[in-house]
Order: structure tokens, then C-alpha cells, then sequence
């Protein structure tokens, strides 16, 4: 489990789209967090996989999730079950899926060698599971100890998750995702660097996390790119691992492709005891290298083939290796051959091998985006592509000085030469405003600061002035941030977008806000929509200080009521909700399944003990009950209702549908027809608030004129109007 941040989406104790409470996050990722959560309704344990709200609108990592989300047609206990998408009203994405409860086999390798009876059994479900997916084509891509959970901790009920994922949901995997290739490069395959994948793929990985599980340690694949693909074209080592494991590794992890278990099937019918041909486990070249089609072909211009120099005295001919003999066209790739250092054709894959040229080729990233940002008290982070180490690890030094945290992948892009340098110059630059943002598509730079300090403002516009840009494309947008803010520049804003009622500064501060001063509005809004478009047109004048919106979205019916509502204060007068149907236990929440039973009490103070109240839910419907006074209790004083009793009094207004019976008095049962929110006001009048007795029931439209019009006695002062959301929700 991991701790809460600030720069959290989600807390403990969040309610996401009125269903799910959030317990706890499980894990941190470049472009997503996953959240252990229980529904409300249900009380089951999901997970939520939530993007980043940077990636949250754009649609190359929407895409992402999407493609995940299809893998709810896929039922098998071996692969986590998804749901759908879902966007919350703040326009965060996020993915609904089984919560497995138990550890990953990354968590396993880090408590040491795994037994190889588990790893077969481990072995035989995953693939089971890998053999439903590539069923459909559908390929993991990012096999690994971290994508396997063992369900209670029980090696046979092992479950694949993160299926088309965009990023490792792990801090420091580095995981490639572009056109070219995806996953981590200690278990991926060596075709996958070229952006090859197919069934042996995933075969491959499964292995390669098999046989780090079983020596406790994650494979050593290298310090630097020529190592990683050298490594790459090696059988893996294997020795110590018993029979059959060990067989059965050495075929799923040859670098050949060809060479490998053809399918999930084939693996499993050599866990159930049947023959296979045994690999030579012999390197595929002291130099090969795995093309994509699109470089081989390039590379194979002209038709005829290179002829390499013949070898020197000192230099004995290589013997071409078995494996790299066979005919690779059926797998998509071209293995190219270097003998004698000399190479005979091909380029390299995902990091290459330059063998070209002095300096390494990189997979493509399209479109190639960086982003760099540090929140308000928050240590900055870094996600996206870089284009040379060096870069990467200037920005992971800057990052980790001031406690911040990274996710960079090396590719290459189309991008400008000095691109690098750029962005750690324009970093450099911005790094002493409070509050900056470093946002890179290719070379277009969105760069936005705020501070509170003149003399830091001058000096980064100043360094913006001079060129810090440089190749860049780009306008910085600084801010200099006023140290007190007058509440006065929020009143527009807030008559603006008042749509459904008036909106308030909650504890509106005399002197002012300062630079960490929280800004809460409180009130009713219409919809989603429109909170949005407040919290923006609010962000802009506020600057970095936090932004509570405790607005609540009220349907159109409500809106139209608030609008003509009597201005008046709120009170010590208080609204009550309790279960009807479970001995009227409390419901401190408000909210009500279909099925239920809500109770509502007026709770009203010792110093309340004359006047009229006025009790009344505007039904999500667009009806009105009129709770007190109606027909069946017509005197709504408050002298009659204390009944002599002194002190705070609690006031039934909604009973239990057995006191209902009893005493004939309203009474609610929550159907399926209408839900959403419905709102409870109470009025207290220095006299009845109509000049007749009101209908138990009417329409929304009927109750606005009558408060409008004739029906409302003028005489009678408003000393308070309180309310509390009422909502009904389905199972």
C-alpha cells in the first residue's frame, strides 16, 4: 500500500461519481494512479485506474485506457476482470476493474527465490490466461513480475493485470510505449525492440519473469543501449533451475523467436508432460540485431547483398548460428548478420545499435511529449520522452534535489536539434517561481509560472526575454501573483456563473486572502458543466491558492425554485436523515438506495420556541411535498410542535413506513423511476408562510408562483431558510 500525496487525485475517504468510496492507492505511474475503492451501493472492492489529469483530454492515452477496457470481453480467472470508463465531473478518467487482493510477483522477488514447483503452477494458470487472450489478439506486451498477482498469495488462482497499459505503474520501470515497441526491457522479448509482438512475445516475458521469481533477483540486462541489445540476442542463463523448469525456460526465452513454445497451448501441453523439441540455447550472433520491416527494407537498398571484406589472418570465420540460419519471415523480422565486427545489413531496433554510426538511433516517439511541473508545495515531476541520457539525467538530478519524482524514456522524435538543452535552459529559468508548468508537444512549449516575488518575476522574464526559449515555439505565461487578494475581484465571477442560485465565498476573510488561503464557494449550480467553467474563470484570478468548490449540481426543477426562494440566513436549524427500514439507524450521509425507507427529522434549537416552520422536498421529479404543514398536520407552530418540551427537539417530518401506519403521517419509499438529488427546506416564518393551506402535493411550477404571487402571506418575516440534499441512488 502506498501513502497519500497532496498532488493526489483522490483521498481516503473521497466519494467518486456518487458509488465509490476510495480506501487507499495502490500505486503511482507517468500518466496514471490505481486506487483500492468499495462501492457504496454493493460494498465490493474494485480498483479505479485513474489517468493523470495532464492526460485526462488527450486522446492518445484515452486510447490507451480504451484499448484496456476492451479486455472486459475476455472472462477468465487468470486475467483481472475490467468494467468501463467512466469520467468524473471533473473530467477525470479513470477505469473501473477488479480489486485482486494479493501480492504481485515483484513483491515476491524482492522477499526472495520463488520454489519451482510454485513457479509451475504460476507457469501453467498465466498461461491459461495468455491463452484466452492471444484467442482475440490480444497481446500483453508488458509481461513482468509486477503485472502478475497472486490472489491470496496462492500461486494457482495467479491473475494477469494491466493489459495495454500506457506507462509501468511502477516507479523506475522503464517502459518504452511509441509505435515501436512496449515494456520493460528486463523481460522483453529482443523482437519487441524493433516493435515486433505476437504470442511468443508474451511467452518470452513470462519466462524471463519466471526465472527472475526463481533466483530472487531481476534480470541484469546491461548499463548502457549496446549492452541491453547484446544481452538481448543471449539465451538466458538457466543454469541450476531443475527439471523440468528448466527445459520448459529455455524454450519459452530463446532469442528467436522461431525457437521458442509457438503459443500459450504449445506451453501447456509441455507442462502436462508431452514432448518438445529441446533448444540448442546457442546466441542468435556475436552482433545481431532485430530490424523493423520498415529499416530492413531501407537497409536492403540495393537488392544485392553487402559483401563483407574478407576476415584478417589474426580472425578466424565465425560459424553463423543455427538459430540465426532459420527463415525469419515468418515472425515480420529480418535478423541481419555482422561477422568480424563488419556489418552485413540492418539497423537497430527500440534503443539500436549505431552501427552505422557513432551515436545510438532511438525508438520514435509520435508525438513526442514532455512535461515538467511543480504544484503549489509540492516537489515537481517529470514525465515524458527525452532524447539523450544526459538530458534525462539533468532533469533527474534537478528533479530529486528538490524531492520530485520522474518517469523519462528515451526516444527520438521529430524535434530540434538543440531541443535538449532548451528545456533544461527554460527549467533553469522557471525553476524559482512558486507554482510553474513546462508543457512540450514536439517542439511546441507551453510554459506557464506563477510567484508572488517582483524580483523573481523579473528575472525569469528576463531570461525569457533573452532567448531561454531558444529553438522552442512558445509564449511564457507568468504570472505576478498579488500577496493579498481582495474578495471583492471574486463577487463578478461568482453573479456570473450563478445559475441555480447565489454563490458564496464561505468565510469570507475581512482582510483579504494570502498566498496559501484557501478559496471555498459554497451554493448550487446546474451542472457539471458549469462548475467546471467557475473553477476556471476563478483559477485565473486566484492564482495558485487552493480552490474548494462545495458546490452541489442540482437538476433543473431545483434550480428553477432556488431562483424565486426568499432571501434569508441560514440557522442553527438542522435536518436529520435516518433508515426507515433498519430501525431508523442514522444516515449521516443523505443518501438512500432504491428500496429504502428515509426518515427525516427537523432538529431545532433551545432558543427556537416561537414562530412558524415550513417543511417542504423539492422531489428530483419537479414535484413538491409539502412535509409540514399539510393536510393531515395542519399547525405548524412551534409552541404545537415542541409539545411543551423545552431544550433542542428533534421534529418528525418523514416517518418509517410502520409509524406511517400507525399515525398516518408521510412516509417514502426510494424508487428506481427518478433519482438523483432532491432538496429539503426548512423555513422559519414569524407567521404561516401561505395565506392557505398548500396541496400535499404539487408541481414545482405551481409552488415558485405561489411564492411569487397572491398565495404568500407578506406578512409574515423570514427569520431563517436552511436545507440539506436529500439523494436516491440505484443498487
Amino acid at each position: 500500500m502506498t501513502g497519500s500525496r497532496p498532488g493526489d487525485l483522490f483521498k481516503p475517504g473521497d466519494l467518486v461519481n456518487n458509488t465509490y468510496r476510495v480506501e487507499a492507492i495502490l500505486g503511482r505511474g507517468g500518466t496514471s494512479d490505481v486506487y483500492r475503492a468499495r462501492s457504496e451501493i454493493s460494498g465490493r472492492l474494485v480498483a479505479l485506474k485513474v489517468l493523470k489529469s495532464e492526460f485526462s483530454t488527450n486522446e492518445d492515452y484515452l486510447l490507451l485506457l480504451t484499448r484496456e477496457e476492451e479486455m472486459r470481453e475476455i472472462r477468465h480467472d487468470a486475467i483481472v476482470r475490467y468494467s468501463e470508463n467512466h469520467r468524473t465531473a471533473d473530467g477525470h478518467v479513470y477505469l473501473l476493474i477488479d480489486y485482486v487482493d494479493g501480492p504481485g510477483m515483484d513483491k515476491k522477488l524482492k522477499q526472495g527465490p520463488m520454489s519451482a514447483d510454485d513457479l509451475l503452477v504460476i507457469c501453467k494458470r498465466v498461461c491459461e490466461g495468455l491463452r484466452a487472450a492471444h484467442d482475440r489478439n490480444i497481446f500483453h506486451r508488458d509481461l513482468s513480475p509486477d503485472n502478475i498477482l497472486l490472489r491470496d498469495d496462492d500461486p494457482a488462482q495467479a491473475v494477469i493485470i494491466d493489459f495495454g497499459i500506457a506507462k509501468d505503474t511502477n516507479p523506475g520501470a522503464e517502459t518504452i510505449v511509441g509505435n515501436e515497441f512496449a515494456g520493460k526491457y528486463a523481460y522483453a522479448a529482443p523482437e519487441q525492440l524493433a516493435g515486433k509482438t505476437d504470442a511468443r512475445t508474451d511467452i518470452y516475458s513470462l519466462g524471463a519473469s519466471l526465472l527472475a521469481n526463481f533466483r530472487g533477483k531481476s534480470p541484469d540486462i546491461g548499463r548502457n543501449p549496446m549492452e541491453v541489445v547484446q544481452k538481448k540476442a543471449e539465451p538466458l542463463d538457466t543454469s541450476g533451475v531443475p527439471e523440468p523448469l528448466k527445459s520448459i525456460l529455455d524454450k519459452m526465452t530463446q532469442p528467436n523467436p522461431d525457437d521458442r513454445f509457438p503459443s500459450a497451448a504449445a506451453v501447456l501441453d509441455a507442462l502436462a508432460g508431452n514432448p518438445f523439441d529441446a533448444p540448442e540455447n546457442e546466441p542468435l550472433s556475436d552482433a545481431t540485431v532485430i530490424v523493423p520491416m520498415n529499416a530492413a527494407a531501407k537497409a536492403a537498398e540495393p537488392a544485392e547483398p553487402i559483401t563483407a571484406p574478407p576476415p584478417s589472418r589474426d580472425t578466424a570465420p565465425k560459424t553463423t548460428p543455427k538459430a540465426a540460419q532459420k527463415d525469419s519471415k515468418k515472425g515480420g523480422m529480418v535478423l541481419p548478420i555482422a561477422i568480424g565486427g563488419v556489418v552485413i545489413a540492418g539497423l537497430a531496433g527500440a534503443f539500436a545499435l549505431g552501427l552505422f554510426t557513432s551515436e545510438p538511433s532511438l525508438p520514435v516517439a509520435d508525438p513526442y511529449r514532455l512535461s515538467i511541473a511543480k504544484a503549489k508545495d509540492t516537489p515537481p515531476r517529470a514525465v515524458g520522452f527525452v532524447p539523450a541520457d544526459e538530458i534525462a539525467t539533468s532533469l533527474r538530478e534537478q528533479m530529486q534535489a528538490q524531492g520530485g519524482t520522474f518517469d523519462l524514456t528515451l526516444a527520438s522524435g521529430t524535434i530540434a536539434e538543440s531541443w535538449g538543452q532548451d528545456v533544461l535552459t527554460v527549467v533553469d529559468a522557471i525553476d524559482e517561481m512558486d507554482v510553474w508548468r513546462v508543457s512540450l508537444s514536439g517542439n511546441t512549449a507551453e510554459v506557464e509560472g506563477t510567484t508572488t516575488s517582483r524580483p523573481v518575476f523579473d528575472a525569469v522574464m528576463a531570461a525569457f526575454d533573452a532567448g531561454a526559449l531558444g529553438a522552442l515555439n512558445g509564449e511564457p505565461n507568468l504570472t505576478l501573483e498579488a500577496i493579498i487578494l481582495a474578495p471583492e475581484k471574486l463577487d463578478p465571477i461568482l453573479n456570473t456563473f450563478a445559475d441555480c442560485g447565489p454563490l458564496q465565498l464561505v468565510n469570507r476573510p475581512i482582510a483579504g486572502y494570502g498566498p496559501e488561503s484557501p478559496v471555498v464557494i459554497g451554493g448550487e449550480m446546474s451542472s457539471a458543466e458549469s462548475r467546471a467553467a467557475l473553477a476556471n474563470a476563478l483559477s485565473a484570478v486566484i492564482g495558485s491558492r487552493p480552490l474548494d468548490l462545495d458546490v452541489d449540481i442540482l437538476n433543473t426543477t431545483l434550480c428553477l425554485i432556488e431562483s424565486v426562494m426568499p432571501k434569508a440566513p441560514s440557522s442553527p436549524n438542522d435536518v436529520a436523515f435516518y433508515q426507515g427500514d433498519q430501525d431508523n439507524n442514522a444516515n449521516p450521509s443523505g443518501e438512500f438506495l432504491v428500496g429504502e425507507n428515509p426518515v427525516i427529522d427537523v432538529e431545532i434549537p433551545a432558543d427556537v420556541s416561537d414562530g412558524f416552520l415550513t417543511v417542504s422536498v423539492l422531489d428530483v421529479s419537479g414535484n413538491v411535498f409539502h412535509l409540514l404543514p399539510n393536510l393531515n398536520r395542519p399547525d405548524n407552530s412551534v409552541e404545537a410542535l415542541r409539545e411543551g418540551e423545552s431544550g433542542p427537539v428533534s421534529i418528525r417530518v418523514a416517518y418509517s413506513i410502520r409509524e406511517a401506519q400507525q399515525n398516518g403521517g408521510l412516509a417514502f419509499r426510494v424508487d428506481d423511476s427518478t433519482l438523483g438529488k432532491s432538496k429539503v427546506l426548512v423555513i422559519h416564518s414569524s407567521a404561516p408562510l401561505f395565506n392557505e393551506m398548500r396541496p400535499t402535493s404539487e408541481s414545482a411550477t405551481s409552488y415558485s408562483e405561489a411564492l411569487l404571487g397572491d398565495d404568500r402571506n407578506m406578512a409574515a418575516r423570514i427569520f431563517s431558510l436552511d436545507s440539506r440534499i436529500l439523494e436516491t441512488l440505484a443498487r
